[in-house]
């Protein structure tokens, strides 16, 4: 059997080096540290019933990345900053970093210019990116000044091409412009992204409550909301938090 086969026998993939910048996951030093995690689960209590209490992780945001990008990614963001300064706006105002991590290309964007961006990434016949296929929300308790993000998923179906824009606020002043007029499939999407992280999309047409009722208390999806101690409707029972359900200590 020749070399090639027993390489492949075993796993390893003969057109790349296995190391720790190529391996799945992997972001090496760089990016931005916003906390150091402990434990499979993070608590801090003594509630970590894993058996991997003893994990220590550091907890990264990736960093900008630096041209050449690869790829069609700088034909992308060419286009972008071209079609921003036409519009007599300096692209570093409105484009906070521009990262390129796991193979995906993501514009940070200023949230105050973040309609406009939009709409030229919609508009502009070198782009051409006619949907948005959703926005995410993620809780960053540690990310100080900037704890909520948005981040929006846009795709060309005239280039084919795939690309993120996201966006953050403070815990303070949780808003958002909403992209509902650029993007009018958003409508639901900013709503649960509301629901669940409380993030406030201004301009959208009714930013209410969609998978909640509409009393409820909080946030579900932020990473400080309880994950238990929530009263059982009807039945006036509680629901204890998991770090005090039981504990091996």
């Amino acid at each position: 059997m020749s070399d090639a086969n027993d390489t492949a026998g075993d796993g390893v993939n003969p057109e790349k080096d296995l190391s720790a910048e190529n391996l799945p996951g992997q972001r090496g030093r760089g990016g931005e540290e916003i906390r150091v995690q402990r434990g499979m689960f993070g608590a801090d209590n003594g509630g970590d019933t894993s058996g991997y209490g003893g994990l220590v992780r550091s907890v990264r945001l990736p960093g900008p990345a630096s041209r050449p990008y690869g790829g069609w990614f700088d034909e992308v963001a060419d286009e972008l900053e071209g079609a921003l300064e036409e519009q007599d706006l300096l692209p570093a105002n409105a484009i906070e970093k521009t990262v390129v991590d796991r193979g995906e290309l993501t514009f940070h964007i200023e949230r105050e210019h973040l309609v406009r961006v939009a709409r030229t990434l919609r508009d502009d016949p070198a782009l051409r990116f006619e949907l948005c296929t959703g926005v995410s929300g993620v809780h960053h308790p540690n990310d100080r000044g900037r704890e909520l993000h948005a981040v929006y998923h846009l795709r060309s179906i005239t280039h084919n091409r795939l690309i993120r824009l996201e966006v953050s606020a403070p815990d303070s002043d949780p808003h958002i412009p909403s992209l509902f007029s650029v993007y009018p499939t958003n409508d639901w999407h900013e709503r649960e992204t509301y629901d669940f992280f409380g993030i406030v999309f201004d301009g959208h047409p009714a930013l209410t409550r969609i998978m909640m009722p509409d009393d409820w208390q909080g946030f579900p999806q932020r990473k400080d909301y309880p994950l238990g101690g929530i009263p059982v409707e009807y039945k006036g029972a509680q629901i204890p938090a998991p770090d005090q359900r039981r504990s091996y200590s």
